[in-house]
Parts: structure tokens; C-alpha cells; sequence
């Protein structure tokens, strides 16, 4: 299946900012995360088609996966 993944902030850095990408029909949220070689405890905020999803969630084909990492300061 064909996916549509955005990375944001420091995400993008020797990567992307938006790609489509195919996965297996049984593809998590942590398996894309693991797949670009993102650590799972950096990860803030993951949406699916601009709602709020958990890790464990399944995507399916035409869905646009965001990633955001968690924000730190003061």
C-alpha cells in the first residue's frame, strides 16, 4: 500500500519533508518511525490524516502519516 509520510523539525534532517512511501497492508505507526531510523522515545506526536493516533495504530492505503518529535524547552 502506498502511504503519504510528513516529517517535521529535526525529522527532516538527511531525510525528507513529505514522501509517498509503499509498506506492507499491515503496517504500524512504529513500524514506519523504526523503518526511517527514528528512535521511538523521540517521537511527540504522530497523526493520521490530521487526527491524533496512537504508535500501535494501523494505516491503510491513501493515509498521510505526520510525525513530529517531542519538543523540549523552557
Amino acid at each position: 500500500m502506498k502511504i503519504t509520510v510528513k516529517l517535521f523539525a529535526f525529522f527532516r534532517q538527511d531525510r525528507f519533508k513529505e514522501e509517498e512511501r509503499r509498506y506492507p497492508d499491515t503496517t504500524t505507526v512504529t513500524d514506519v518511525i523504526q523503518g526511517l531510523g527514528i528512535a521511538v522515545d523521540e517521537v511527540g506526536v504522530t497523526m493520521i490524516n490530521s487526527r491524533h493516533c496512537a504508535l500501535d495504530s494501523s494505516l491503510k492505503a491513501g493515509d498521510v502519516l505526520a510525525i513530529f518529535p517531542v519538543i523540549g524547552g523552557g
